[in-house]
């Protein structure tokens, strides 16, 4: 890479050098240490910072160049050391490279979105310029299919070009937005792609990457324009028109809103209407309209009316066989009452009817798809009674851990039948537990270190925090003893006590 930027030396654009460094940057992005993600197990860290400290060990113009890109570009522990090192070589009075003054001038100017016509993305345009000199354009793209995920970026430096087409008249709406108002939707959407296991970006753009996250630091901190409000607190029937085209913009407003009463309203309203009559099973339909409208509030940004054919197919494809247990009757069902939702909801947000018969279209064309996706525990031979108790929120991504917490729900212990008992309660929870922790000699576990499983057993059974799980499964897949992990986790919450971040960083470790 040292030998790469000697390419730096006969480049006299900043533009151009910052693109340079940015793809070098890019070679490692995305990828892991082979160990678990946390401190010090991010290659962008592990190689960027060892970069950084090869080329200050080298006393060229070459080491300068790039020592002067990654102290703009990298990540800020990065720009640290690098700007350090340049400084130590300048005073060697080793020659710098003729941009090097100006990528440290960069300014911001204006900020436009283009919002896709289904609200699926935004297209986000930001000007820059070195202190008025150089103009161009950063576009990237924002993915509301992908929970919000900035998943490419481009830049051109046709200015004029670039905002004469995008405002000509079209199906996207195009128009001005507040720097600080974009900054924070950029920063959101970058931490959602930076923080995915496999981020959905497109193949170019890991060599963008750097100079994207550079370019969202340039832009003006502030505190967003509130997003007003309209609807009435005390009403408990939901706003009707279209949905926000942008998913980012006012976002905790809108999820805010959408209470649980205003959710149940949505409900009636649409199994009461003319395009839910065809629905024969009454009490499935709400289920799966319940599920409908959750996706869209939870993983749609608060947008539950809003339909297209990539959102429909993502919820009816992806996220119903990983998330949710269904009922043979809801499985039976969902694909129809997302039909009857696509058409009502299309009404209701004013949906162009061409957008509206394709996003049917897609629904009614994955239909046969669902009934081959979707899977319900019982196929793999688990006991649906079972299942039954470990989910009664039907949350179907919690089976795993959830048995893994409670492993005995059935049996005999202490005089108590065990398959009558309820796991979400606490006293059923020390029962269940206990049992596990008997011993051959029939002598029970202390009940210090009982109260330390049931401690771990809830929230493994609640999720919280996520990385728990995650370490558990690390753990297990290296081949370590169920119980064994158990206690690990255990006393690693002990020694975290009240911190959540410590206990996330102390969790990040294992492996």
């Amino acid at each position: 890479m040292l030998h790469a930027a000697r390419e730096l030396l006969a480049v006299r654009s900043p533009l151009d050098a910052e693109l340079m460094v940015s793809e070098l940057l890019g070679t490692w992005w995305g990828e892991r240490a082979g160990r678990p993600v946390g401190k010090g197990n991010d290659l962008e860290e592990l190689v960027g910072e060892g970069l950084v400290a090869y080329a200050a060990g080298h006393q060229s113009a070459p080491a300068l160049a790039l020592l002067c890109g990654v102290a703009c570009l990298g990540t800020q522990r990065q720009a640290a050391l690098a700007e350090k090192a340049a400084l130590a070589l300048l005073e060697k009075d080793i020659p710098r490279p003729p941009w090097a003054d100006q990528v440290g001038a960069v300014e911001a100017a204006e900020c436009y979105i283009n919002s896709d016509p289904y609200g699926d993305g935004d297209e986000v345009v930001c000007l820059f310029s070195y202190a008025g000199a150089e103009p161009h354009a950063l576009v990237m793209t924002v993915d509301y299919n992908t929970q919000g995920a900035l998943r490419d970026g481009w830049v051109t430096s046709q200015v004029d070009t670039l905002l004469e087409r995008c405002r000509q008249p079209r199906d996207t709406a195009f128009g001005a937005a507040s720097p600080p108002e974009v900054r924070q939707l950029l920063s959101s959407a970058l931490g959602i792609t930076d923080s995915a296991a496999e981020p959905p970006v497109t193949p170019s753009f890991a060599a963008y990457h750097a100079f994207i996250r550079a370019r969202i630091r340039a832009l003006p901190p502030g505190r967003p324009a509130r997003v007003p409000d309209v609807r009435s607190r005390r009403s408990a029937r939901p706003p009707v028109g279209p949905e926000p085209a942008s998913g980012w913009l006012g976002v905790q407003a809108r999820q805010r809103a959408w209470t649980g009463d205003r959710r149940a309203m949505l409900v009636v309203e649409f199994l009461a209407s003319d395009d839910a009559e065809g629905l024969s099973d009454r009490q499935a339909a709400s289920r799966c309209t319940d599920h409908i409208i959750n996706y869209g509030c939870e993983q749609d940004f608060g947008r539950p009316l809003r339909m297209s054919p990539a959102k429909a197919e993502r919820f009816l494809l992806t996220w119903l066989p990983q998330k949710i247990m269904l009922t043979k009757a809801e499985q039976h069902a969902m694909p129809h009452v997302l039909a009857a939702w696509t058409r009502w909801a299309g009404v209701r947000t004013g949906l162009p009817e061409p957008l509206a018969e394709e996003t049917l279209d897609a629904v009614i064309g994955a239909m046969e798809t669902f009934t081959k996706v979707y899977r319900d525990p019982a196929s793999f031979g688990l006991d649906s009674r079972l299942v039954a108790r470990l989910l009664p929120d039907a949350d179907l991504e919690a089976l795993p851990r959830r048995a893994f917490a409670f492993p005995v729900l059935r049996g005999t212990f202490d005089g108590v039948d065990l398959a009558t008992l309820d796991p979400t309660q606490p006293q059923a929870q020390r029962t269940l537990l206990a049992a596990d922790h008997n011993d051959a000699n029939g002598r029970p576990t202390s009940e210090q270190h009982l109260q330390r499983h049931v401690v771990l057993s809830d929230r493994l059974w609640r999720g919280d925090p996520p990385e728990l799980w995650e370490a558990a499964q690390r753990m297990l897949d290296r081949g370590q003893d169920r119980h064994a992990v158990q206690h690990t986790l255990m006393y690693v919450i002990r020694d975290a006590g009240d911190d959540p971040a410590k206990l996330a960083e102390e969790l990040a470790k294992l492996s």
